[in-house]
């Protein structure tokens, strides 16, 4: 009798459904970079997520340094792996700062998209601003790349993921001492940004 209720147990867990998870692609801003761990707004949405008693999971797979093509290059095995209900997409500025061709991030954030996509999964897309220094018409290409992305793969768009943040007349006030990685007290910010659009595909 214990062993039948046992392998009845067994057989239960083996065939619940796992978890639904939120995985995020990004770079050092969602890689904690210069934070101690816990502090990024990934991990924020994670105890957001539990305080609420979802059983949504938080799967962070941002690296620091990373472009568009190293994400586009991870994203199938992390697809196969996770099975993910959401992808969350933070890439381009490094693209940005290294100089990489627009059409070339725009084709690899696309490309990222539609595989999340035929995956099942739901997309945000990240949008990131170039600051005035690079020119007003790189800065409206640059923001497109994001725009036509996701009106081509279909996926939610949050124009400036750090809107509040990086727009702020102070700069000091959200920024580490590089002026390029959001501080702890900018966080949150982050992520009330991210949840208005995160929101609606958890649903």
């Amino acid at each position: 009798m214990a062993l039948s209720v046992g392998l009845a147990g067994y057989c239960a867990q083996s065939l619940a459904k796992p978890a639904p998870l939120v995985l995020v692609v990004g770079d050092s801003i969602s890689a904690e970079y210069g934070l101690q761990r816990g502090q990024g707004w990934v991990a924020l949405l994670s105890t957001k997520l539990t305080t609420q008693k979802s059983q949504i999971q938080v799967i962070n797979a941002s690296l620091s340094g990373e472009t568009s093509s190293g994400g586009r290059s991870r994203l199938p095995a992390l697809l196969a792996q996770h099975h993910p209900l959401v992808v969350v997409i933070e890439l381009g500025g490094n693209d940005a700062l290294r100089g990489l061709a627009l059409d070339q991030t725009q084709d690899n954030l696309l490309t990222m998209t539609k595989a999340a996509k035929a995956s099942g999964a739901q997309v945000l897309l990240l949008g990131m601003q170039m600051p005035p220094n690079y020119g007003g018409d790189y800065a409206k290409q640059f923001a497109a790349v994001y725009t036509h992305a996701a009106r081509q793969g279909h996926a939610r768009l949050l124009p400036f993921f750090l809107k509040g943040v990086g727009d702020d007349a102070d700069p000091l006030k959200w920024f580490q001492a590089d002026r390029i990685h959001p501080n702890a007290a900018a966080q949150p910010q982050l992520l009330s940004n991210v949840w208005q659009e995160l929101k609606p595909l958890l649903q």
